[in-house]
């Protein structure tokens, strides 16, 4: 490998979160916008620590974050060489490709690691094509195949899951994979977004943005390890909501696969504090009137509702404490 260091820029946390809430109240809803020129994939300062994170997962439970079938192998390939081609374009100075007909050498600067393969045999690379490439980046990736008129979630690599499980939703329709939440499920609008996911075309991705909360900042909330991570929710009260509880917005990007005619569906995973939070005196207060007017179903369903109290009494205090300091 070259001697080619690259450093990734930082900035504060709150400069460049996602803040999830456009109004004071949220629903289950379509929220997806077009997406202009951005890619799948985004590089953050987060980025050492969380691909060293999703490599100690796969090293350590394979078969929990990740799963394919045999026949979503073509498809693979045609996501590893979107998010390549993605990566040298969007990222030069991090990620590089040379390809001399099949033979593929892609550099990554930011690990300082060098892979040299054959374009679509997979006997050449260390892991299956979607396995290998995600490897490189923050984001989950799963595969997503359009076949018999429904979607089935055929391929995955899900090292950072809010409480759900590839090893578990392999091979389920979209339905079938979206049935736990509330409302979503049984109001239609599963089907509608079902059907907007199917009359997606190449060229044209999506973006949305999804969000929960988690106590304490754990990307990887696996349902298989609930009894290392739900019980931390009891320690949440109003006195330590603001260091507890994290905010988790899910940057969602979902992109058209025209050979395989499958969907990429990328997950950026972002956490930040309340307390963080709270430097933002805006999104202070549009979080506080979004949870004020929550349903309960989605607190409960989002794992929540046991210290929704606690959390509108910190943001309460401390929205009082400035409206004091500008009287």
């Amino acid at each position: 490998m070259s001697n080619h260091t690259v450093h990734i820029p930082n900035s504060p946390l709150v400069n460049r979160f996602p803040f999830p809430f456009k109004e004071d109240s949220y629903r289950y809803s379509n929220n997806s916008e077009t997406l202009a020129s951005s890619p799948a994939i985004t590089i953050t300062p987060e980025y050492y620590e969380e691909i060293q994170l999703k490599r100690s997962i796969l090293s350590q439970t394979p078969e929990r974050a990740f799963q394919s079938f045999s026949h979503s192998i073509d498809a693979q390939w045609e996501i590893l060489e979107l998010v390549i081609n993605q990566l040298t374009a969007h990222y030069p100075d991090y990620f590089h490709v040379t390809k001399k007909e099949d033979i593929w050498t892609f550099h990554n600067y930011l690990l300082q690691e060098k892979e040299v393969f054959r374009f679509g045999d997979a006997s050449t690379l260390p892991y299956e094509p979607l396995d290998f490439i995600g490897r490189h980046v923050q984001e989950d990736l799963i595969y997503i195949s359009q076949k018999d008129g429904d979607l089935f979630m055929d391929a995955g690599q899900l090292c950072f899951p809010a409480n759900w499980s590839i090893h578990f939703n392999l091979g389920m329709s979209y339905l079938e994979f979206h049935s736990p939440v509330p409302v979503f499920s049984d109001s239609g609008l599963a089907e509608k977004v079902r059907s907007f996911l199917m009359r997606m075309e190449a060229g044209k991705p999506w973006t949305r943005l999804n969000w929960t909360l988690t106590v304490e900042p754990i990307l990887d909330t696996f349902p298989e390890t609930f009894s290392d991570w739900g019980s931390k929710k009891e320690a949440v009260t109003a006195e330590t909501a603001g260091e507890l509880v994290y905010l988790r917005t899910e940057d969602q990007r979902l992109f058209r696969l025209p050979e395989s005619n499958g969907l990429l569906f990328s997950i950026h995973s972002h956490l930040i504090s309340l307390n963080d939070l709270l430097e933002k005196p805006e999104w202070t207060e549009r979080f506080y009137r979004v949870l004020s007017d929550l349903p309960d179903y989605i607190a409960e369903y989002k794992g929540f509702i046991s210290y929704k109290a606690s959390l509108l009494a910190f943001l309460e205090k401390h929205l009082s404490i400035r409206e004091e300091a500008v009287k």
